[in-house]
């Protein structure tokens, strides 16, 4: 099964001439390449594949996909190595 997991861009920074992110999955955060996604700034949401940022989407676009992630849990574990924490509290 393949996933696309979304996140908010956290920090951006240059790897080698390879342009990184760290996201945050509602909880778990990871390194990502946005070289597929150039646009992509803090704050943006992106949709991760196998470690790759590959589309943005809005906020309440993630917020569903991450709603339904939650419910498929065992699916999210096998594709991030870990579950999901619970919702999201607002800051």
């Amino acid at each position: 099964m393949c996933l696309g997991i979304p996140g908010r861009v956290l920090e951006t920074h240059d790897d080698t001439g390879l342009r990184m992110a760290t996201v945050d999955f509602g909880g778990v955060r990871r390194p990502v390449c946005l070289a597929y996604t150039p646009d992509a700034v803090v704050g943006t949401y992106v949709i991760v594949h196998v470690g790759f940022a590959i589309t943005e989407v809005d906020e309440a676009e993630a917020a569903r996909t991450l709603a339904v992630l939650r419910a498929m849990a065992g699916a999210v574990e096998a594709e991030l190595g870990e579950r999901l924490p619970g919702p999201a509290r607002p800051t």
